[in-house]
């Protein structure tokens, strides 16, 4: 019988593949991206090849001029992807064959499409980890600009979304910087995770080829080769990593998001947003709706949804491959596009933010927010516990209740009333701008405390 499979694998197969399985079993439509990876790691192993005299230098120098060829072909929009060949690796495959004939069948000397997809995902994901880190350094650089702006924007502190204390607004937006400083860091601890290049391990047993793997870890960018031929074909914690990592990082976005959602209603007014990062309503007319801020929010859970897929697919294999891994570029790819686009509108939304100050100011000196300053003042200067000092304190905040009065328009009478050992100054305590300042521990919302940790982090950022 005509063997009528066209596929590289075919040699052993009767009939030509189902052609739904074709084109569910294709991934072309989703690696193509990964050409470049492919075509670098193709001509670093035909480098290989001709150094440990495997193939010879023509060859060699024939196969290197054909992929960049290929390469120049693809990213003049001039290449035919063709999903019959089902992959990235296979569609230049036969697009060598076609520019020099049969030295391209000497490429795939002492190397198999499981090591070839791995060290190929790994460059890309190394390459966009980079990118992810050059757009955190990005927002970060934006928060510290609108930080040093609104050192003594004083605002209220929340818990529960209650008022809770008094605090500087560079604070606050100080602690999304500490966010995305964590989110670099895990990006950057997992560049140095899958630095270790799996090319030359084969399907899954190593090669009896004379190969030479530092030599073509070293050209890839890789510190070292994989140790265990096995572990090499099946790892996909790397991916895994980058998922994991991607989500943390839009889970801080998303909180960022709900921020300024909250922020921006017509109940707190604590914030306003540029035009240009706001939408209109289709009926009414009045409305200016924050839809950027609520987009990021929702698309943390794509971020979400990649990781857990990941997950799933990984829990029941067995080793070393299997088909059921060529879902991994797609959730990959996904979760860069999602976090990439949600960096990028975080940086144009935190630029667009106009704090109303004088709201922020009003609303920080209302529920009771310098009442443990008041417990605070008690314990340094009355010689008391602080748990007796809470109790007087929860008093005050009821006497002042009470008479819907805040606590800075109480007088000292009737302070004397619940403790007659106390002095007038006292009374600066209430004052908001005195609490803030107050908190100098390491950390705190003081002023001084801010100042120091925007020179240290525009050093750490070179802005």
């Amino acid at each position: 019988m005509k063997n009528k499979n066209k596929t590289v694998w075919g040699a052993r197969f009767n009939n030509a593949t189902s052609k739904i399985f074709e084109n569910i079993g294709a991934s072309i439509d989703i690696d193509k991206r990964l050409f470049e990876e492919d075509i670098f790691g193709s001509i670093v192993h035909a480098q290989m090849l001709v150094k440990q005299k495997i193939i010879s230098k023509k060859k060699g120098k024939n196969i290197i001029k054909g992929l960049k060829k290929i390469k120049k072909e693809i990213k003049r929009n001039k290449f035919n992807f063709k999903k019959k060949y089902e992959d990235i690796h296979m569609n230049i495959e036969k697009r060598l064959f076609e520019i020099i004939g049969d030295d391209a069948g000497y490429l795939h000397i002492a190397r198999s499409r499981n090591d070839q997809v791995i060290t190929d995902f790994k460059l890309w994901i190394k390459k966009a980890s980079n990118q992810i880190i050059k757009s955190l350094d990005d927002l970060i650089k934006s928060f510290l600009k609108k930080s040093e702006i609104n050192i003594q924007t004083i605002m209220p502190g929340f818990t529960h979304l209650k008022n809770a204390q008094p605090i500087s607004f560079a604070h606050y937006l100080l602690a999304y910087v500490e966010m995305f400083k964590r989110d670099k860091k895990r990006f950057l601890n997992n560049i140095d995770y899958i630095n270790e290049s799996p090319l030359g391990v084969g399907a899954l047993a190593g090669t009896s080829y004379n190969i030479d793997r530092n030599f073509t870890s070293k050209k890839l960018g890789f510190k070292k080769p994989t140790n265990n031929s096995i572990d090499s074909v099946s790892d996909r914690d790397f991916a895994l990593d980058f998922l994991s990592s991607a989500s943390i990082c839009a889970m801080h976005i998303s909180r960022f998001a709900e921020e300024l959602i909250i922020w921006n209603s017509d109940i707190f007014k604590l914030i306003q947003l540029n035009d240009k990062m706001l939408t209109g309503s289709s009926i009414m007319p009045q409305k200016k709706n924050p839809d950027p801020a609520e987009l990021i929010r929702g698309r943390a859970g794509k971020n979400f949804g990649s990781l857990q897929a990941m997950l799933t697919t990984m829990k029941g294999l067995p080793l070393s491959y299997y088909k059921d891994m060529q879902e991994d570029k797609a959730l990959v790819f996904n979760s860069y596009d999602t976090l990439a686009q949600s960096i990028l509108i975080a940086n144009e939304l935190i630029k667009s933010i106009k704090p109303n100050k004088k709201r922020m100011f009003d609303l920080a000196n209302e529920g009771y927010t310098t009442a443990t300053d008041f417990a605070d003042y008690m314990v340094q200067n009355n010689n008391l516990s602080f748990r007796e000092a809470y109790k007087i304190s929860a008093r005050l905040v009821n006497y002042a209740e009470k008479r819907k009065k805040k606590l800075n328009q109480l007088n000292f009478i009737e302070l004397k009333k619940l403790r007659k050992d106390l002095d007038k100054n006292v009374m600066k305590v209430f004052n908001i701008e005195n609490s803030v300042n107050l908190k100098t521990s390491y950390g705190g919302t003081s002023t001084k405390n801010i100042k120091k940790m925007i020179s240290k982090l525009r050093k750490e950022f070179k802005k």
